[in-house]
């Protein structure tokens, strides 16, 4: 585990609301100056928390489970989704979740990530880790919204992809390496965001796009900082001291162009306000969405073969300046 006082930045917050919470419900003149008070203070001290995160924190907050997750933009920001199952060859995989709907009166195709907020959701979806049958979907639906010239809108948010022994004799590997190439090559405009945490593989295999968003206070890397402490150092308890050398936030990636655009959250983190959250969002989105559909395919292929060529040379100049 890493340090106590890097898993309790939030204390202070936490404090602040135990106490506002203790005086809502009374109707005396003086309590309800002192919550108005308190809701300023509160607000203080979150922006000035969460202005200095460390690596470590920030993958906390990108972790924490009131954050938003694929169906919840789904429902606030596109209409008329309707949800396709099944990958034709296997079964379902409800840890992602693929569909058809309307962006600003525009058919999109929508793909993401989908953890579960209690317990029966969480095995339901498998804690947002695909299977090799989630990934072949994903794939399925990106090529139908290519074939009718639709879109395509990801959400990142996962571990990783699904471990375990059935996933692998289903082809794990296979699957994600044949939705890189794929992806790399679909004629349509396709724009990524990560909005918890973007785990390997398991994240790559839907993030392939011609623009890369993360969300201020989301994670992008090869691998938990847990388990690069437990390969690195035989010690996970060194989690928070591998998150800092990974350089694994969307500020770090954005410095080397690996991202495209960072969506603010508001104080406090995309759990404190989904509807603020939202608003940020639907901004980007509607930007990068237009731009790329006045794009020619062929031209928007190569440069997203290109964009993604780059980034060897983009991490190998990185590693060159890095202390």
């Amino acid at each position: 585990m890493a340090h106590a006082e890097e898993d309790n930045f939030e204390q202070p917050i936490v404090e602040i609301e135990r106490r506002i919470e203790e005086l809502s419900g009374f109707e005396d003149e003086i309590k309800k100056r002192e919550i108005e008070r308190l809701r300023a203070r509160l607000d203080q001290v979150r922006r000035e928390i969460y202005a200095h995160l460390t690596p470590w924190q920030k993958t906390l907050v990108a972790r924490h489970p009131a954050r938003p997750y694929t169906l919840d933009y789904v429902n606030a920001l596109f209409t008329e989704f309707a949800e396709l199952h099944g990958d034709r060859r296997f079964a379902d995989d409800p840890a992602l979740v693929c569909g058809f709907a309307f962006y600003k009166d525009k058919p999109v195709a929508v793909v993401g990530h989908q953890k579960g907020r209690d317990t029966k959701q969480k095995i339901y979806r498998n804690f947002g880790m695909p299977k090799p049958e989630g990934y072949r979907k994903a794939l399925r639906v990106m090529q139908m919204a290519t074939k009718f010239g639709r879109p395509i809108v990801c959400f990142v948010d996962t571990p990783g992809a699904y471990p375990g022994i059935d996933a692998e004799e289903r082809g794990q590997a296979e699957a994600i390496a044949y939705n890189l190439r794929e992806m790399a090559g679909l004629r349509t405009p396709i724009v990524v965001t990560i909005t918890g945490e973007g785990g390997s593989g398991g994240a790559l295999a839907v993030a392939v796009g011609d623009r890369v968003n993360m969300l201020e206070h989301s994670v992008y890397s090869v691998i938990s900082p847990e388990g690069c402490a437990s390969i690195l150092w035989r010690d996970p308890s060194r989690a928070e001291e591998a998150a800092t050398a990974m350089k694994i936030t969307a500020q770090d990636l954005e410095a080397v162009g690996l991202v495209d655009a960072i969506i603010p959250e508001p104080a406090g983190g995309a759990h404190v306000s989904h509807e603020a959250l939202f608003k940020n969002v639907d901004v980007v989105l509607q930007k990068q969405l237009e731009e790329l559909r006045g794009l020619d395919h062929e031209a928007l292929v190569e440069r997203r073969y290109r964009k993604f060529r780059d980034m060897g040379r983009l991490g190998k100049e990185f590693l060159e300046v890095a202390p």
